[in-house]
């Protein structure tokens, strides 16, 4: 079967990091609105953190179809919105006196076993709802911790992929010199 210059790669939805940055994304916006007074820049810093740790996903994966190199730089820029969003939760917890889990403490191991079993978004903010600010901030935090980490193992994998397909322009070369019979 002939190789397709343009490949339709899948649905993004499907990603994990894309699922743990849609759950960060609603408790993030949660908890600003509801701990965070009105009119604090912090609301719309985090909230733009988390929102473009999502949709960076999403851009890089309609890039994908033609841009290797714009897809990694997405995945990037996601990766980089939620480290400035996890120092944010980190900020708070620190400002207000609150205690950060420690990794290990059995709240953040419980934790890290929600996010490893759970990425609907529904199931987080049922827990959001019935908790004090310095939970919600906590939970957020392992649960970026997580999707840094996916988005490390996606950027490998794109690594991977590049330098054993290559690039569009490559793709391209080789679908003309198929074409013509080369």
């Amino acid at each position: 079967m002939p190789e397709k210059l343009i490949r339709h790669l899948g649905n993004y939805r499907k990603l994990l990091s894309y699922q743990k940055a849609e759950v960060i994304f609603e408790m993030t916006y949660f908890f600003c609105h509801n701990f965070l007074q009105k009119g604090d820049r912090t609301i719309d810093q985090m909230v733009q953190a988390a929102r473009s740790g999502k949709q960076n996903i999403i851009e890089g994966c309609a890039a994908s179809a033609t841009s290797a190199k714009t897809e990694i730089k997405l995945v990037n820029v996601a990766k980089a919105s939620l480290k400035e969003l996890l120092e944010d939760y980190i900020d708070y917890l620190r400002t207000r006196g609150h205690r950060q889990w420690e990794e290990g403490s059995t709240e953040w191991n419980a934790m890290r076993d929600l996010g490893r079993t759970h990425n609907d978004a529904g199931f987080f903010m049922n827990l959001c709802e019935t908790r004090p600010a310095e939970t919600i901030a906590n939970m957020a935090i392992v649960l970026i911790y997580q999707a840094d980490y996916l988005l490390f193992k996606q950027l490998e994998r794109l690594e991977r992929d590049f330098v054993q397909q290559g690039g569009f322009s490559e793709r391209m070369m080789r679908v003309r010199k198929e074409n013509r019979g080369f």
